[in-house]
């Protein structure tokens, strides 16, 4: 398949006239974790002492959680982020949400989501979420979904940037290296490999 450019060096690229904005688009990988921290810690006082939930009900809401984040981790990477539209505007919109990070992937201010875009993502599936579930359900479920984002991304941070000798994170790097290198088509589980083998998109084991 034709290759698109691809930076291998920690450069990056102006994406906005603005300033405000070119500042928005860059984020330190560690602020996930300052803004949704203290998100979990009210989630988890709101269900088990605001509304007493029990214990294993408490973790298993939030294991339920955890696996809706791997599958919409996985559909939003394939469906929404390697959406390639014809227009325009849809190719400008399309290269700021992932484009840019697969033309300078080792830029270490772009490896995060920024909260400008994470922060109206999360309100949106929280009101999903809520809508969707039982009465005070959505705050044990939703610590396994943002905790399920936090943990897709720092493992993103350290596939690009963290040099794994053996194992698991050795196999995951591995992956998600062909999927910018090799083949953009395939391999579009980052923190979590399965859905790859589970809906096609691995690559052959060659």
């Amino acid at each position: 398949m034709a290759k698109n450019f691809v930076s291998n060096s920690s450069e990056s690229t102006r994406m906005f006239k603005s300033d405000l904005l070119e500042a928005l688009s860059k984020v330190k990988y560690y602020i996930p974790l300052i803004v949704y921290i203290p998100i979990i810690g009210f989630l988890t006082w709101k269900s088990l002492f605001d509304v007493k939930t029990p214990l294993l009900e408490f973790i298993g809401w939030i294991a339920f959680g955890l696996f809706i984040w791997t599958i919409t981790e996985y559909i939003l990477h394939r469906y929404i982020f390697h959406f390639y539209p014809s227009s325009k505007w849809g190719k400008r919109i399309h290269f700021i949400f992932h484009g840019v990070h697969h033309d300078y992937p080792n830029d270490v201010n772009r490896l995060v989501m920024p909260p400008s875009a994470s922060i109206p993502l999360a309100l949106a599936f929280y009101f999903l979420f809520d809508w969707l579930l039982p009465d005070t359900k959505i705050y044990s479920f939703f610590i396994g979904f943002i905790g399920g984002y936090l943990f897709y991304d720092m493992v993103h941070y350290a596939l690009h940037h963290a040099n794994f000798k053996s194992g698991l994170w050795k196999r995951l790097k591995h992956h998600h290296m062909l999927h910018h290198y090799s083949d953009s088509t395939k391999g579009f589980g980052v923190s979590w490999m399965f859905w790859d083998d589970i809906f096609r998109s691995k690559f052959d084991k060659k």
